[in-house]
């Protein structure tokens, strides 16, 4: 079993009365190696300038942790293979809706990942599309979110 943190920091500005709901919603996270980034809400659920559209928001680091622990694991597994695998590109994108129970949710993402192979052991499209699958299977995070995962993988 592991532990892990991150710690989140907003502080209001002195000229914000706050209670008017017109403060800015920027803020921290630093995590434990020490790497901070600059996060906010969303543009699109809280609007300019009391969101900052060129931070990290809650709902697009959703999708970046969804597609980096995706990747960590084809990594891995093509490694086990024998598969040099020389570049990982995914333009992952999540939809933002009502779910069944009538709630705001990010209901589906979708991954896809564009892999680059080297040397004399290539996957077939059918291999890399199973150990997509099997990454998929084993990736913390999608194990432990309701929403709908699919991985639409783009083959060279």
């Amino acid at each position: 079993m592991a532990s892990y943190q991150a710690t989140i920091t907003w502080q209001r500005m002195p000229t914000e009365v706050f209670i008017d709901r017109r403060y800015s919603r920027a803020h921290q996270w630093v995590f434990d190696g020490g790497a901070t980034v600059a996060a906010s809400a969303s543009p699109h659920i809280v609007p300019l300038p009391y969101s900052r559209a060129e931070n990290v928001d809650p709902e697009e680091a959703f999708i970046a942790a969804l597609s980096s622990c995706h990747m960590l694991f084809f990594l891995s597994l093509a490694a086990e293979q024998g598969w040099c695998v020389d570049r990982y590109e995914d333009k992952a994108s999540g939809t933002l809706a009502q779910n069944a129970e009538g709630k705001m949710a990010m209901v589906e993402v979708v991954l896809k990942p564009k892999v680059a192979f080297s040397g004399d052991q290539r996957p077939t499209k059918e291999e890399q599309e199973h150990f997509h699958h099997l990454a998929h299977e084993k990736c913390f995070i999608a194990n432990s979110v309701k929403t709908k995962v699919t991985v639409a993988a783009i083959y060279f």
